[in-house]
């Protein structure tokens, strides 16, 4: 515990788009928050002035540790990513240094500094691949189509491990596709972000394929309301985090469309490699086991989006 008698957490990839949600969602609750982040994605302006960030890449396992040294987390979030299919796909072996051993040396800094809880931040769609069936449960199988996708799950064996074998309490949170503010407009993840700021710019926002593929869009609060049921809840279990609800593309597109006054017709491109074309999962347990539900719904979560992105560019001269 802190001085303070607040229970301390570390985040990290807490200066990112679902990490620096999660900090604020842990700071509102009491907790005392520090941050890692290499600041590769991530943003100073996302992090929560009351917290105290770490600039360090988890691939680093020596100023790691001395991080969690001083810190001496109670329990660690760990969000911190390489989480672009297409880079996965282009540099393998950059994406399993970040994704698999970066996370190896966040699980044994817990463990060696006495963190009682590990919460690991998992994939669904990527990991499980073409789904099988369809809705995706947590006992579905895993074959995933992309580097990222077997980074991400091959995470989940040692996350396991460390709580078979070391005793380290865990959760796992396979998230569906997250959106909502701070998720940035330029990057290569988040086709909502991404159309809604070439639409907000005049730009052309660009569908892949037919546009017909489908997804399980949760909004950002409500993933980072799950780390926080998360931090007193499933022990040692596995929970989908999504919506139960799968949308287009192209229906993205529309609803965008709506919502940022864009005229133009949509135009599409080639399919993309190594991505699923439908998935939408269960969130039962979570339900059940966390008390975890979405609270969002989707246009108004996009409307939430859209207002955070025009105002950015406004602040930037750019709208």
């Amino acid at each position: 515990m802190a001085a303070s008698g607040k229970a301390r957490a570390l985040v990290t990839g807490g200066a990112g788009f679902i990490g620096s949600h999660v900090v604020d969602a842990y700071i509102q609750a009491g907790l005392d928050v520090a941050i890692v982040d290499s600041l590769a994605t991530g943003s100073r302006a996302n992090v929560n002035p009351a917290a105290r960030l770490y600039e360090v890449d988890i691939r680093d396992g020596e100023a790691l540790d001395r991080v969690f040294a001083t810190e001496r987390p109670d329990v660690v979030s760990h969000q911190a990513a390489q989480a672009s299919v297409r880079g996965s796909m282009e540099d393998p072996p950059r994406d399993a240094a970040i994704n698999v051993l970066g996370s190896i040396n966040v699980l044994e800094a817990a463990r060696k500094h006495g963190a009682r809880k590990v919460i690991y931040a998992a994939t669904g769609g990527a990991a499980v691949g073409e789904p099988k069936y369809l809705p995706v449960d947590e006992d579905h199988p895993v074959a995933p189509l992309s580097p990222y996708g077997a980074s991400k799950h091959a995470v989940e064996h040692y996350v396991a491990l460390y709580n078979e074998t070391f005793g380290l309490d865990t959760t796992v949170l396979r998230y569906t596709n997250i959106y909502g503010p701070r998720q940035d407009p330029r990057g290569e993840a988040g086709v909502i972000a991404i159309f809604a700021g070439l639409m907000l710019t005049g730009g052309q926002p660009i569908v892949n394929g037919t546009g017909e593929q489908e997804r399980d869009y949760v909004y950002v609060g409500d993933v980072a309301r799950a780390n926080l049921l998360a931090l007193d809840r499933g022990s040692s279990r596995m929970f989908n985090i999504g919506t139960g609800v799968s949308t287009s593309v192209n229906g993205l597109f529309d609803m965008l469309a709506e919502l940022t006054g864009y005229g133009e017709p949509r135009q599409h491109g080639p399919a993309l490699s190594g991505e699923v074309f439908r998935i939408f999962v269960t969130n039962d347990r979570a339900r059940d086991e966390l008390g975890w539900q979405p609270t969002v719904e989707l246009h108004e979560g996009l409307r939430l989006t859209v207002e955070s992105i025009r105002a950015k560019l406004a602040a930037q001269g750019g709208a």
